[in-house]
């Protein structure tokens, strides 16, 4: 086979008059190229590194310093207060310079020293300005004069032209609330939700805690603040994610669907061809640090950007105690899944990356290939879609040698994985409940054994064009891969575009070695294994109840103009929609975000509020006035709001409360207020799906572009998961889920109570569908 001759440098036969060795140009060729790849990434990589470590300066300024100095000095002016004299007296005992030299030497080191403390000095007084978060409680649309000044101080200390990581340095530390106010917060988030009894045995529970106990785990948590960069961050990913030892599917990973209506091309290929071709310009964008930091307020104050590093090149390691995660530097291929197959393809020829009809050849040959899976290969997938013990000991017995662990490795140091679904998915306006349903429940989960789901992400493309995503959670939270998610959909849309035949623009290129088969040597020992993750992944599976819609009588636009904020609004409606359906309130999660902190993820809004209470009460209360019920709804909203303002700053309830249970598990003493804190179930389970680059689609000129947005499984066997997007003006996507064997819940029953409180409460205020007041 030609690419089995391109795999080598060289080749040599022994003959009667010697050895006769003949070069490969072709593979000499590859393999400078691929060098000459490897020294530029290098060079980017240092290059960014001075540029973000000497932010919000620039390495041009230091000229300018050292210039400023050398002049003064020569102007017989001492800008040092003696400093450079000083240096200078230093020098003079080495006795190798020339006085010229020594004072030339004095300068640049004063120069550079002044510009060192300069940038120390700019960092720390942005680091104290991006502490301040007053701004975030002031009434929407009104800035004070010392809120601009503020901001205005901002823009003069944050440099120009950030890259990704530029501001890391100067983002502020994730406080740690006091005991007491997150007790008091608690108590007032758990009173509407628990009879009279059982609030004041919890009342006296956590009183005695803030007050004996609380104080000396807070004592190690403030420690722990000073010392590490976020005090949160590295305990949730080790005891949230990496030591859970469930199934990742479903219980943790989640998805992201395609546009809703459109569907640029119907070749499966070209649609892999040119979405894989965007994700590989959107890593390179990231290795380089070009992607911008993501700016709220007018641009004005910088998020953490720490979750991108480890978005691509990076898998999740099964242990028995405890996952690992590896990421790599780099990596130049994918692994792709096919119909059982396992197939490496290489993304760059030539020194470059392959270009969109180029993928698409080496799709199409995959496609093509009518070689069948080797034995245990084609459900091998399952042992990441069940319970991680089996699957690391497994792992250990065996993939640690071999064939098995040069294709192991193949598939987790791959800069991404791949699968080319056989099925054909998304929306169908003759079938819309069915054909979402159907989505989403493929993108969750699949088949058990055609998504890699230890990976970052696995990529799928279906038979029909569609695509979609599932991502794995311990590395980053969903606005991450939101943002690549985005960037591909507009991309693969607007910049590629595809032929007239629905083919990617370009040539084919016959050079280009054939995907590698992976090869595998699964003992029927390993296969047991296989079967038993797989059976219990398929009884996860089919126990997932989902229903996936869109809501198009109104949205954003219309919400906007009752003057309350779209997530509260949408929140009540979730509050509504449960009372509806279940008959009682339960304790709600809404994931917010602590990204205005130096490697922040996320924190709990408890949406379930005694103010929240009242409104739904009210809407269900036909003795209940328009008027009562709008005021009740405006203090609900706005209590929502002032929570959700809170968790962002850093004084929310929950991590807090965690990060306490840790400290008390690591000094082995008993707190009876953590445990049954940390115990209690999220029957309602709720997450907004930001959408950040809007300007990417033009929904002004193109509105049938919109998202479909993503979603997740649920998080208590008896309790429900609600994801929605709110895209454009008009339009609101919920992803719901539940499980078939609680009887209690029903995620199409819960849709259409969903839609029925939607529609009540914006015929509150005199709207109605798509109309005008």
């Amino acid at each position: 086979m030609a690419e089995a001759h391109q795999a080598v440098a060289f080749q040599f036969t022994v003959t009667p008059d010697g050895i006769d060795l003949r070069l490969s140009h072709e593979a000499l060729k590859q393999i400078y190229l691929s060098g000459l790849h490897s020294w530029k990434k290098k060079f980017i990589r240092f290059k960014n590194g001075v540029i973000t470590g000497v932010y919000p300066a620039s390495p041009s300024s230091w000229l300018i310093v050292v210039v400023g100095v050398m002049s003064t000095m020569y102007a017989k002016v001492d800008p040092s207060l003696g400093i450079i004299a000083k240096i200078n007296r230093t020098l003079d005992r080495t006795g190798c310079m020339s006085s010229q030299m020594k004072h030339v030497a004095s300068g640049i080191i004063f120069g550079t020293g002044l510009w060192v403390a300069l940038i120390v000095t700019m960092r720390y007084s942005l680091k104290v300005l991006l502490s301040y978060h007053g701004w975030m409680f002031a009434e929407h649309g009104k800035l004070s004069r010392a809120t601009k000044v503020w901001m205005c101080m901002v823009k003069i200390f944050s440099g120009r032209k950030p890259m990704l990581y530029s501001f890391q340095t100067s983002l502020p530390r994730l406080p740690v609330p006091a005991v007491k106010d997150t007790v008091n917060r608690y108590l007032e988030s758990v009173k509407p939700l628990m009879k009279e009894g059982d609030f004041k045995r919890m009342t006296a529970l956590a009183e005695d805690f803030a007050v004996n106990l609380g104080p000396k785990l807070q004592w190690y948590l403030k420690l722990k603040s000073w010392w590490a960069t976020n005090y949160v961050s590295d305990w949730w990913e080790k005891y949230i994610y990496l030591r859970g030892r469930g199934p990742l599917m479903v219980n943790s990973n989640y998805y992201a669907m395609d546009l809703l209506y459109v569907l640029p091309t119907h070749i499966q290929a070209a649609r892999a061809g040119n979405t894989i071709h965007a994700i590989l310009l959107y890593r390179r964008q990231v290795d380089r640090e070009e992607i911008k930091p993501i700016l709220l307020l007018g641009s004005t104050v910088p998020l953490c950007s720490a979750q991108w590093e480890r978005m691509f090149n990076t898998s999740r390691i099964p242990g028995e105690e405890t996952d690992t995660i590896q990421h790599v530097r780099d990596s130049k291929h994918i692994v792709v899944f096919h119909k059982g197959r396992y197939f490496k393809v290489w993304l760059y020829h030539d020194g470059r990356l392959l270009r969109p009809r180029e993928i698409e050849q080496q799709m199409q040959r995959i496609l093509d290939d009518p070689s069948e899976p080797q034995a245990g290969e084609a459900k091998l997938a399952a042992l990441t879609a069940g319970e991680r013990v089996p699957w690391a000991r497994c792992r250990q017995a065996y993939f640690g040698r071999g064939k098995n662990k040069q294709s192991l490795d193949a598939v987790e140091k791959a800069a991404f994985f791949v699968t080319l679904d056989e099925t054909e998915q998304g929306y169908k306006e003759e079938d819309p409940v069915t054909s979402m349903d159907s989505y989403a429940k493929s993108l969750l989960h699949g088949r058990c054994f055609d998504r890699w789901f230890d990976k970052s992400f696995t990529f799928i493309i279906f038979k029909n064009g569609k695509m979609g995503l599932n991502a794995e959670h311990s590395w980053a939270d969903a606005p991450i891969i939101g943002h690549l998610w985005e960037y591909v959909m507009a991309t693969d849309s607007f910049q590629l575009g595809y032929l007239e035949d629905g083919h990617c623009k370009g040539d084919t290129n016959p050079n280009i070695p054939y995907p590698t088969r992976l090869q595998w040597d699964l003992p029927e020992e390993c296969q047991e294994v296989i079967e038993t993750s797989l059976t219990s992944a398929n009884r996860l599976a089919d126990d997932i109840d989902f229903h996936s819609f869109p809501f198009t009588a109104f949205g954003k636009a219309l919400i906007k103009k009752c003057r309350t904020s779209p997530d509260a609004f949408v929140q009540l409606a979730l509050q509504l929609a449960h009372y509806k359906d279940m008959g009682k309130f339960c304790l709600t999660y809404e994931a917010s975000m602590t990204r205005l902190y130096r490697e922040g993820r996320t924190e709990t809004v408890r949406s379930c509020t005694a103010e929240s209470c009242d409104f739904v009460l009210a809407m269900e209360d036909p003795t209940q006035t328009v008027e009562q019920r709008l005021r009740l709804f405006k203090i609900a909203s706005e209590k929502h709001q002032h929570l959700y303002r809170l968790a962002m700053t850093g004084s929310g309830i929950d991590r807090h409360l965690f990060c306490l249970y840790v400290v008390s598990k690591y000094l082995a003493v008993e707190s009876p207020f953590l445990k049954e804190v940390l115990s209690e179930p999220w029957r309602l389970s709720t997450s907004q799906t930001p959408q950040q680059q809007v300007e990417l689609f033009h929904l002004d000129k193109n509105p049938e572009y919109v998202s479909s947005g993503g979603g997740f499984g649920p998080v208590a066997d008896d309790g429900y998961g609600v994801s929605y997007v709110l895209v454009g003006d008009n339009l609101i996507n919920f992803h719901v889920s539940s499980k078939f064997s609680c009887p209690e819940t029903d995620s199409h029953r819960f849709g259409k109570h969903l839609r029925e409180a939607l529609t009540d409460m914006i015929t509150l205020f005199g709207f109605k569908s798509n109309s005008k007041k």
